[in-house]
């Protein structure tokens, strides 16, 4: 590993490409995009085929409480060390790859590709760590990622970390002439086009030392905060899991050199103009749409119908029905926690119903219209500027308020990353 990113959150790592395979049916989009469409994965699966794919190698969130997920699951681990044995992959040791995706809109995200140490990582509220979750974790979809991850001998990441910052990223889409280019294809399913470049050692010299830098601004003069995650909370959050469980089992002398210590990533520039913060909706499942919108104005005494000065919940019951319920007196600071408390109670007390994270209006709408037993509620995007300064001054968001870019435009998985000795 290259001295120079000695104590950094960020750093190289032995990447595995795929190799002698079609690298459009290899790379499929994260694991925790479409839940409410199995229509998709489905579409997926048939496209794949009997190609090798990182399809065979992850769990849909969908599948996370299915009746075969054990089985699920030791099929992906036999997949994954098949692959191993069969030579799928070319290791690239001590790496950075330079990323540049072109999205469904058309502009270009641009990303670098390396790993977090998970010593430098931390999820909890109140956290002081370089790296933070940028919204509360939702605690039960921990332990089926833990399942999926704490035997597995690789790793597939689909995190995107933001970096509040224009010197580590942009400066290297300038200088791809000088790099390798690794990858250059078209992803499945409307997902856009990218890109990857291996980085000189020059270069990651370069990226090492204004990280340094940028690090010694975030411990001065921002509580140490220095990268957020935008995407991918739940598998960071059981990837640090996994490796406090290793810990235990291990001398402390030798947790630097614990696979699982690190967990791979992308970064991207948070102020890149490809970097769109997204709301994600609710749906509910399996209600009386009117007795559930009764229980809303009656949780809160100053909820009014129609619009209002206030927390706007926007709802969609069917094609033919929507409306508001204005909250003019929340206690809380965000629209979307104003609803998350509201929810958490009535799924209490209601085991019948079920909520949804959706990303996409249009989708979130689909599914209410589709579906008597249902109501989608339309979230406004939070205020994307003030993000890292929110992070810093309030702490976490609420869980599930905000989601980098439309679910095509998601990370597809295509790098590797052995986790086990």
């Amino acid at each position: 590993m290259n001295d120079l990113f000695e104590n950094l959150p960020f750093k190289p790592a032995s990447l595995l490409l795929p190799r002698d395979c079609d690298l459009s049916l290899w790379s499929v989009v994260a694991c925790d995009q479409y839940t409410a469409q199995p229509e998709y994965w489905q579409r997926v699966e048939e496209r794949v085929g009997r190609a090798p794919s990182t399809l065979r190698m992850i769990l849909p969130e969908s599948c996370l409480e299915g009746p075969d997920v054990e089985m699920d699951i030791m099929e992906i681990n036999s997949t994954m060390s098949r692959y191993l044995r069969e030579g799928r992959f070319q290791e690239y040791p001590d790496a950075l790859i330079y990323v540049e995706r072109t999205l469904s809109s058309g502009w270009v995200r641009r990303g670098l590709v390396g790993m977090v140490d998970l010593e430098q990582y931390d999820y909890e509220p109140g956290s002081h760590s370089a790296i933070r979750a940028s919204e509360g974790v939702v605690m039960s979809r921990i332990p089926p990622r833990v399942a999926v991850r704490k035997n597995a001998p690789i790793e597939l990441p689909h995190a995107m970390l933001l970096a509040d910052c224009n010197d580590i990223i942009p400066p290297l889409s300038s200088q791809t002439g000088e790099m390798e280019l690794l990858y250059d294809f078209d992803l499945m399913e409307g997902g856009g086009h990218i890109k990857g470049w291996l980085l000189t050692q020059a270069q990651k010299d370069q990226t090492a030392q204004t990280i340094r830098n940028r690090k010694e601004w975030a411990d001065r003069d921002r509580d140490g905060l220095l990268f957020m995650v935008g995407d991918g909370n739940h598998s960071l959050a059981a990837a640090k899991e996994c490796y406090e469980r290793r810990k235990g089992l291990t001398e402390p002398s030798q947790w630097p050199s614990l696979p699982s210590r690190y967990a791979l990533c992308e970064l991207v520039n948070f102020y890149d103009g490809s970097v769109e913060i997204e709301p994600i909706h609710r749906v509910v499942f399996g209600v009386k749409p009117e007795e559930l919108l009764e229980a809303l104005m009656g949780y809160y005494p100053s909820a009014v119908q129609g619009e209002g000065e206030g927390h706007r919940l926007s709802y969609v019951i069917s094609r033919w029905s929507q409306g508001e319920v204005t909250v003019t007196k929340p206690e809380a600071i965000l629209p979307v926690e104003t609803l998350q408390r509201f929810l958490d109670d009535y799924i209490a007390a209601h085991p019948r119903a079920r909520v949804d994270y959706i990303h996409g209006e249009a989708e979130a709408r689909a599914l209410a219209e589709e579906r008597e037993d249902a109501v989608a509620f339309l979230l406004p995007p939070p205020e994307w500027s003030a993000l890292f300064d929110t992070v810093t001054r309030d702490g976490l968001l609420p869980r599930k308020t905000f989601s980098v870019g439309r679910a095509q435009d998601k990370r597809f998985y295509l790098e590797a990353r052995k986790i086990r000795r």
